[in-house]
């Protein structure tokens, strides 16, 4: 933190709602890691079952990254005080999440219908561990998901042009962070899984 001597005022502060974020972005981190790592040791046992992913997952990595675009373009707009598109590429993120998370499920069911048990007494643990660490990943798109038709609806609610773009900001850093996640999980369990 500096302090301007003309003013007596810090600049370059963080907001501490960005820093709840972060904090929350390394706690995921730490648990996806982790996660990752046991899929790793858990690997080397003689009874893992090796399986292709369904090409399905690889459309919904398409689709996350051009929610990314999508939600970057409403930020830019937001802070160029563009109220319409601002709107409108915050719903198609929104949208576009869901789409993600539609086929992800898509992907699931696909594994079933090959006979690879995601749970219960059929299921092995290779193919376990990909639907535990997907549907944890879900659930973060999810909450992405929430947030970002919450900050859709303030918008759509709003008369004049967002003087504040930190929610938008908070919602475009967290939805980065879980496209970025998905690339990661999808290369780690395609490559590695």
């Amino acid at each position: 933190m500096a302090i301007d001597f003309k003013t007596g005022a810090e600049k370059n502060k963080i907001h501490p709602y960005k820093m709840l974020l972060y904090a929350g972005l390394g706690s995921i981190v730490m648990m996806f890691a982790g996660l990752t790592s046991a899929y790793i040791v858990k690997k080397s046992q003689s009874n893992w079952l090796d399986f292709e992913l369904p090409k399905v997952f690889l459309i919904s990595t398409f689709v996350i990254l051009l929610s990314s675009f999508t939600i970057q373009m409403a930020l830019k707009k937001a802070k160029e005080g563009l109220q319409n598109p601002y709107r409108g590429f915050l719903f198609l993120t929104a949208i576009l999440g869901l789409v993600f998370m539609s086929l992800q499920i898509q992907g699931f069911m696909a594994l079933e219908a090959q006979n690879i048990a995601l749970t219960g007494p059929r299921s092995n643990s290779a193919a376990s561990f990909l639907f535990v660490i997907t549907l944890l990943h879900l659930l973060h798109v999810l909450g992405g998901v929430l947030a970002l038709l919450g900050v859709s609806w303030s918008a759509f609610r709003a008369k004049n042009n967002p003087q504040n773009s930190l929610p938008v900001e908070l919602v475009a850093t967290y939805w980065h962070f879980v496209d970025i996640l998905w690339i990661y999980l999808f290369i780690f369990l395609h490559w590695i899984g």
